[in-house]
């Protein structure tokens, strides 16, 4: 893959909320975007709005489909663009207990999750590392900061795995001046919980541990630039966050576990 002078952030998931959100900063800071999502039309309207600022190519993919990685980095490549920065924010949630879900519905929810991340990087690295410069932002969750919850199983342990695959990447790419960060949001303002169907849920939660999508966006792309391995957005998050390492694990899983109803489907 051909190393251009100023390369390109891909984002996965750029069809709406955080992942829009980090596609409007980038182009605010004049890096060329490439938008991939399920929604094409989604993604049209958005490059349309920012094409004013930079090149933006639009590549619409369904990571659930174990083909579409592959099929994602050879469009690229074959169209001699070269990732600079790789965002892997694509995501969602699934309601309910562990097996109220289809195991199929288990294994796509993992498929975008975890594997097609994994695979992603490991296909957008190696150029990076050529170039001796390169970030990968992880948009992974607070909820992989703290003990699991009832409902939404697999949801807090694929955000923690997300959270420990970026500290590795961090450290295996100082050596190639490729930076890796795991931005950590919490409630954030976006189509999430409609998706999931938690919203009349979490609407009741005080305004205060609500985040705004422009504001997470902005602090992933700083704490990456920095090289920072960890981004917790928001005051309210980072003492959370120091609280439950603070506190013994049984009385911090007893916590969790009491607060879950209100923000997790348990049915």
């Amino acid at each position: 893959m051909p190393v251009e002078p100023n390369g390109y952030a891909l984002v996965t998931g750029a069809s709406s909320g955080i992942g829009a959100a980090i596609a409007r900063e980038y182009a605010a800071r004049g890096r060329a975007l490439i938008l991939t999502a399920r929604r094409e039309g989604r993604l049209t309207e958005l490059a349309g709005e920012l094409r004013s600022q930079v090149p933006v190519v639009v590549i619409a993919a369904d990571l659930a489909d174990p083909a579409a990685p592959e099929r994602l980095f050879e469009v690229c490549r074959e169209q001699g663009l070269f990732v600079e920065i790789l965002v892997n924010n694509a995501g969602y949630g699934v309601p309910g207990r562990y097996t109220s879900a289809s195991w199929q519905t288990h294994g796509d929810f993992l498929q975008v999750m975890v594997t097609a991340v994994a695979e992603l990087t490991h296909r957008f690295l190696p150029a990076m590392q050529t170039a001796g410069r390169g970030q990968i932002l992880n948009v992974a969750s607070v909820a992989g900061l703290v003990p699991g919850s009832i409902g939404h199983t697999l949801y807090g342990p694929v955000k923690s795995w997300l959270i420990k695959f970026s500290e590795s990447l961090a450290l295996e790419g100082d050596a190639h001046g490729v930076k890796a960060c795991a931005l950590c949001p919490g409630f954030t303002y976006s189509e999430f919980h409609d998706v999931t169907g938690t919203r009349g849920q979490v609407s009741q939660m005080p305004a205060y541990m609500w985040l705004k999508a422009p504001d997470v966006a902005r602090a992933g792309i700083d704490a990456v630039e920095r090289g920072e391995p960890i981004c917790v957005p928001g005051a309210v998050y980072r003492i959370i966050h120091l609280l439950v390492k603070l506190l013994p694990g049984g009385l911090a899983r007893r916590l969790v576990a009491r607060r879950s109803k209100n923000f997790r489907d348990d049915s």
